[in-house]
């Protein structure tokens, strides 16, 4: 079950973590977590593994912690410990998260020599939302038995391309160019070996554009793919939809459940998702791609509803862009395999961070530049790409901006419910004002789908299944 914190609770310092710091005559204040805190007094913990044991490592949130830097480091290949297994351990103390006192497990500690150049460090407490603040003279006096290098890379040295469209296309080549085998072509678009679309999806990309497109020729197309047809009859005769009476036909899903508009939009997205198949691989702890990308969906069609009704998108186009804002993940597994299990890795142990930030470090591009690239590789609207590629940028006011910043308000109000991945953002007002939606109704928007969560789920497995 999603994680579902509890608005106006404030968290208590668990009581092995008083005990503990108690019996070791540190003290510590308590801060509660806000966007304001520096990264560099914030001290991340990871508990890594392999075949000679367990490894503590500890360093600053102002960095991205290198696995290969590690392994130099160390000879070893490291990775973060299974998901089951940190819970089992943290559960016997009680305990949510991993806090950065190494007296609280037995393996051996490294950490970051610069974390000592910090006066005053904030540690978890164990609980989410809750800080500790202690002295660095009493942080040093719990790492005699530590090791101390420098194996972390500054944020501040790598800089992921949210703003600056014009050189995805360069960049992308390079990245090909670097890190895979295959001979680089004058075009990009015959390097990458993307798999033709399929012809149904290419017949529902031409009725999405046809002003005179009716029930009936979406009925045909749907009905020509077998797969399709059977998605669309068992979505329609879904408890979430509580339609009325029995579905028989894709022509009654159509006309007496969804409706047009979000059957062409939702048989795309699943023509477009069959076109690479799901990785194999993936970093523990994330939400399964297609219920991420239904969750998604479903919030940003309650936002599009919520807006004052002048300003709305179009609704269809806004729900596709939800569907497949995560489609870049896809794109990566595909043209970059041996370089995506790095990428994996490096999420596990780097929870604090935004992929973009591990991907602009390994790859030199994001999974945001080369989903958005191949939306207009595939001639799919403008609205579509433009929500790719800034749907982590909740500045951005260009031109199609609500289509990337419903994108980007529906990723952050999911991920501070405990689905997604990557570190829980705060909601700028400015992003919520250029879309005329208050912070209530915003709220009210994810916690109706959040209701829904089973049924959704259910419709998110079909996704997988078929």
């Amino acid at each position: 079950m999603t994680e579902v914190a509890l608005a106006g609770e404030t968290p208590h310092t668990p009581s092995v973590i008083r005990l503990l710091l108690g019996k070791l005559g540190i003290s510590y204040t308590e801060v509660l977590e806000h966007p304001g805190l520096n990264a560099e007094r914030k001290v991340q913990a990871v508990l890594l593994d392999d075949a000679i044991g367990a490894l503590m490592v500890l360093f600053p949130q102002s960095q991205l912690l290198d696995l290969n830097r590690l392994a130099e480091l160390t000879g070893r290949r490291l990775t973060a410990v299974p998901q089951e297994r940190l819970e089992r351990m943290l559960g016997k103390h009680n305990l949510s998260l991993l806090p950065g006192l190494p007296a609280l497990t037995s393996s051996p500690c490294l950490y970051e020599q610069s974390l000592l150049d910090q006066p005053l460090l904030l540690i978890n407490s164990g609980e989410p939302g809750m800080l500790l603040e202690i002295r660095g003279e009493d942080f040093k006096s719990m790492l005699t038995q530590a090791s101390a290098a420098h194996f972390g890379e500054p944020l501040s040295r790598i800089r992921p391309n949210l703003d600056r469209p014009g050189d995805d296309r360069e960049e992308i080549t390079q990245a090909v160019q670097a890190f895979t085998a295959r001979r680089i072509q004058q075009r990009l678009e015959a390097t990458i070996e993307i798999p033709p679309l399929a012809g149904s999806a290419q017949k529902i990309i031409k009725l999405r554009v046809d002003p005179n497109a009716t029930i009936d020729d979406i009925t045909g197309v749907v009905e020509t793919d077998p797969a399709l047809a059977a998605q669309v009859v068992s979505w329609a005769a879904s408890p979430y939809y509580a339609s009325p009476g029995k579905i028989r036909s894709v022509e009654d899903a159509i006309v007496r459940v969804l409706g047009f508009d979000l059957v062409i939009n939702l048989a795309l997205g699943l023509a477009l998702g069959k076109t690479l198949s799901l990785p194999k691989d993936h970093p523990q702890q994330a939400t399964p791609y297609w219920q991420q990308s239904i969750y998604t969906a479903a919030v940003i069609e309650g936002l599009t509803r919520a807006m004052p009704r002048a300003q709305r998108p179009e609704a269809g186009l806004t729900y596709l862009a939800g569907l497949l804002h995560n489609f870049g993940y896809l794109l990566l597994a595909h043209v970059f395999p041996p370089h995506f299990s790095l990428i994996c890795r490096h999420q596990e142990v780097n929870p604090h961070l935004c992929h973009t930030y591990v991907e602009q470090h390994l790859l030199g591009i994001s999974r945001e530049q080369i989903g958005a690239w191949l939306m207009r590789h595939w001639d799919m609207p403008d609205e579509l790409a433009t929500a790719l590629r800034f749907q982590h940028d909740p500045t951005y006011d260009g031109e199609f901006a609500e289509y990337a910043n419903l994108v980007c308000l529906a990723v952050r109000l999911l991920r501070s419910r405990g689905v997604g991945s990557g570190p829980d953002t705060n909601i700028p007002d400015a992003l919520l004002e250029r879309l005329g939606l208050t912070r209530d109704k915003a709220e009210e928007a994810v916690s109706k789908v959040l209701e829904a969560e089973v049924l959704l789920r259910e419709l998110a497995s079909q996704f997988t299944h078929n």
